[in-house]
């Protein structure tokens, strides 16, 4: 075996898995790393100026490339950085191998700065998490935190890397890559019961999730849905294409609220999940989601997902992409040809429909369009008209973005990304991610002023990596979306129209401003008109640009 140091061994092993790039922000703990990395010019590293930026970026390289992000954080604290961007991508399932560099194993019973034990720290938020205590471990750690990593349900993992591995040498053996194959199809008999439901329903919707476009199993699902004649929305975290947003069937996302839930699935007899949570909620209420009667049937590649809140009449554990076409032929077996007719029938009523549906957002949306500040539904659509069909969305307006997946025109699985989990600053940089994953697509970001301030400093790394990206700051000069919720519960806040802690103003906060001092252009826009052009401009540069839109703060109902 050869003699090895740690940190060569680390940079090899990496390689052997198939790792191109690591996102960090080093520290004096990392320092044997970078010295390697200097020496070392076929592994890229991705300087971010904070932690959550650097994990969030590798969440985006992960979930756009399918491959493993690797991320490169500083001891105790900047693993505590990173902590809200990594239960993000615990949400998301995103493939991270996440390495905290430590002190010296002889050096950490005198507790010195920046010391903790790393490990437990992680745990909530990992598959599985350790430290390497002996070099000639290092090989068979990570290897193992790589196979984890990227074996269903994928998500991130944590490794401890004390100085005295990094610095070390030692006979090592590497060993090399372990793949397990994924595309695991269902059980028949689950299959079975799944298709004698579905082909039975009078009454189907589907809700699907990111597993499917995660599965790039578009086709399958469209097979199905119209086979069965199926409106098709997206799960209440709406992060991915999940189904093409331009089909006749696409019926928009669900609202994360059990009375909207209740009023939707009132409509249905049965609901067929597809890679989708049933169902992760905002807020809490008394009022029972799933009507009585309703039969559901799950599809999942994570089987914690499957029956976690409430009961499916059929499960069934499967790869998404693999296992469709065997619920497809069942359920084509199971149908009789008055079954066939009448889903036939619900499928051109639906498309009638849903066409109306549609046509009444688009035209409340130009009603609008004329009207100063800018408003959100407006802009949406503006949004829309003017980001080209090749381009990738990223969309975190949390109170902004609604209609927004009505008139995009990116319609495959890898035309729309967002964060997933609820911690809001993903998108700015998890937009530099998908960039170095899919260097060869526009990217338009369309993201709300408060999310944009938790990790701002992800426009150096834009700038300083040359990404050519949109980032498009809806600003409305407040956390809006708490405004609204807030104002409905008709407390004080709402009698007295005093929203503590919810504005961004006094001083307001100059968006093109931070964005020239961190090496990105920036544009003003105070109409949908020069929204649009700026768009436009953007999309055709090779440079990034931040357009910062002025729309309206309105909060109450209307």
């Amino acid at each position: 075996m050869p003699v090895m140091s740690g940190k060569r061994a680390f940079l090899e092993i990496l390689k052997q898995e198939g790792v191109e790039m690591i996102f960090g922000n080093p520290g004096t703990t990392e320092l044997p790393l970078m010295d390697a990395l200097a020496g070392d010019s076929s592994m890229r590293y991705i300087l971010g100026l904070q932690e959550a930026t650097v994990v969030a970026m590798a969440d985006g390289y992960a979930q756009a490339s399918g491959k493993l992000g690797v991320v490169n954080l500083h001891a105790a604290p900047g693993l505590g950085n990173g902590m809200g961007m990594l239960y993000c991508a615990k949400q998301s399932g995103a493939p991270l191998v996440v390495i905290a560099g430590q002190h010296e194993q002889s050096f950490n019973r005198t507790e010195p700065i920046l010391y903790d034990d790393l490990p437990p720290i992680a745990r909530p938020f990992v598959k599985w998490t350790a430290e390497v205590t002996r070099l000639e471990d290092l090989p068979l750690m990570l290897h193992r935190a790589c196979k984890v990593a990227r074996t269903p349900p994928t998500g991130p993992v944590f490794l401890s890397l004390p100085g005295d591995v990094l610095s070390g040498e030692a006979d090592i053996e590497l060993g090399d890559a372990t793949h397990v194959g994924a595309r695991i199809r269902g059980d028949l008999a689950s299959i079975k019961a799944a298709a004698e439901i579905l082909a039975r329903a009078e009454r189907p919707a589907i809700v699907a999730g990111s597993g499917v476009a995660h599965g790039n199993a578009h086709a399958e699902l469209v097979r199905l849905a119209e086979m069965i004649g199926a409106p098709v929305h997206f799960e209440g975290e709406a992060t991915s294409n999940a189904f093409p947003p331009s089909h006749p069937l696409f019926r928009g996302p669900i609202i994360r609220l059990t009375p909207q839930i209740r009023a939707w699935l009132d409509q249905h007899d049965v609901l067929f999940a597809v890679g989708a949570d049933v169902f992760t909620l905002s807020l809490p209420n008394k009022v029972n989601p799933i009507p009585p009667g309703l039969k559901i049937v799950h599809l999942d590649s994570d089987p914690w997902q499957i029956g976690k809140n409430y009961f499916s009449s059929a499960a069934i554990f499967g790869d998404i992409k693999a296992s469709l076409p065997d619920i497809s032929a069942a359920i084509e077996a199971a149908m009789t040809a008055s079954q066939m007719r009448l889903a036939r029938e619900r499928r051109v009523a639906l498309g009638v429909a849903i066409a109306e549906e549609r046509a009444v957002i688009t035209a409340q949306a130009i009603a609008e369009s004329d009207k100063l500040p800018i408003r959100p539904l407006a802009l949406m659509k503006a949004i829309g008209d003017a980001v080209p069909a090749n381009a990738i969305l990223i969309e975190e307006a949390l109170s902004s973005g609604a209609g927004l997946r009505f008139f995009q025109k990116p319609d495959d699985v890898q035309g729309f990304f967002g964060g997933r989990g609820g911690g809001i600053g993903w998108s700015v940089p998890g937009s530099a991610g998908v960039k170095l994953a899919l260097p060869d697509r526009p990217i338009v970001v369309v993201v709300g002023d408060g999310s944009t301030m938790y990790t701002c400093q992800a426009l150096w790394t834009i700038a300083h990596e040359k990404l050519a990206i949109t980032v498009l700051v809806v600003n409305n000069r407040s956390y809006r979306i708490l405004k609204q919720r807030l104002y409905n519960t008709q407390g004080n806040a709402a009698q007295t129209d005093n929203f503590v802690g919810m504005e961004l103003v006094n001083p307001a906060i100059d968006y093109c401003g931070l964005a020239r001092s961190l090496g990105v252009e920036a544009v003003y826009c105070k109409t949908l008109d020069e929204v649009a052009a700026a768009i436009r401009c953007g999309v055709a540069s090779d440079r990034a640009l931040l357009i910062e839109v002025e729309t309206d703060g309105t909060y109450k109902p209307v």
